[in-house]
């Protein structure tokens, strides 16, 4: 598949004539276009500039995937049983992916050659509807954090939405259930966060740390549990657990940082809603993922009804 300009956007400045050398193109693009750098000089290392027969420049911006991609079973009944038991698509375009993260799948491999993880249902996902495409994830959750993962299908659209990460343009909004009634009925958790020396594998507040940013409202108590809603400025390691936390309101079912299991084996924590700016159209994109059954179950039981 190729990417074709058809009519340069307002402002740019004037456009090679057709049939120019993919150089002089590719000068073009760099000063005048809002593709990435690092995209075009790929593009042009590749031949991937050139002009259509209607004079048009045309970027080779979906290469054909690798030799093997395409998954075993692919449009069988067997590949339709596959995809039945996969994650769900919450949104799929050309251009990017966001897969529902079930509690207890890593994203990535924590190891060479590990399988489940949801990298590998966001390829099978894609092979399985006859479109293996290179995923990559744009960000990551907790193995026991569910909710929305964003995933790039192209080279263009990794770029593109990993700088919108950088500038914190990628919005990532999640909802806990925490011990104790939080005062507040929102606040802002601005301390830096550090691995911990003593505990591997754990994180905590320390002034050495980086600097991390959590936003949070309260929108329910009852007895000694709260549920809040919670908007990462930043993106560390555990930042919610870590955060929720160090104010004295650990995650139910988080013993790495103090939360009792009794009710629940596993954090507290489940991604709501993943806002972004489509990599190629720049639009909005709000994708909402359904509170699993183990949240609207401890919720209940515990009388914590959101607003």
């Amino acid at each position: 598949m190729e990417l074709t300009l058809r009519k340069p956007a307002a402002g740019w400045p004037e456009a090679p004539e057709p049939g120019s050398h993919p150089h002089a193109v590719r000068q073009w693009l760099l000063s005048a276009s809002p593709f990435p750098q690092k995209w075009i000089n790929g593009l042009f290392s590749i031949g991937g500039i050139g002009w259509s027969p209607e004079g048009q420049i045309r970027l080779h911006a979906f290469p054909p995937p690798k030799a093997g991609a395409a998954m075993a079973g692919a449009g069988t009944k067997s590949g339709e049983t596959i995809l039945e038991r996969l994650p769900e698509a919450l949104f799929c375009d050309d251009y990017c992916l966001v897969m529902n993260k079930p509690v207890g799948m890593p994203v990535h491999e924590s190891f060479k050659g590990q399988k489940g993880t949801l990298d590998e249902a966001a390829s099978t996902y894609l092979a399985l509807k006859g479109d293996p495409l290179p995923v990559r994830h744009i960000h990551r959750l907790d193995s026991d954090t569910s909710g929305p993962v964003l995933y790039s299908t192209n080279t263009l659209s990794q770029l593109v939405l990993d700088e919108a990460m950088r500038r914190k343009d990628i919005g990532r909004h999640y909802i806990a259930v925490v011990h104790g009634k939080v005062k507040s009925e929102r606040g802002t958790i601005e301390a830096p966060i550090g691995k911990d020396r003593h505990k591997a594998g754990r994180r905590r507040v320390s002034p050495g740390g980086e600097a991390a940013v959590t936003h949070y409202e309260c929108i329910a108590r009852h007895g000694a549990y709260s549920l809040v809603r919670l908007a990462l400025e930043t993106g560390r390691t555990h930042q919610i657990r870590v955060h929720m936390s160090h104010i004295g309101h650990a995650l139910v079912g988080d013993a790495l940082y103090g939360g009792a299991v009794e009710l629940l084996r596993h954090q507290a924590l489940h991604g709501e809603r993943l806002v972004f700016p489509h990599p190629v159209t720049g639009q909005a994109c709000e994708v909402s993922s359904p509170w699993p059954d183990w949240l609207a179950g401890l919720t209940n039981r515990l009388g914590l009804h959101a607003n």
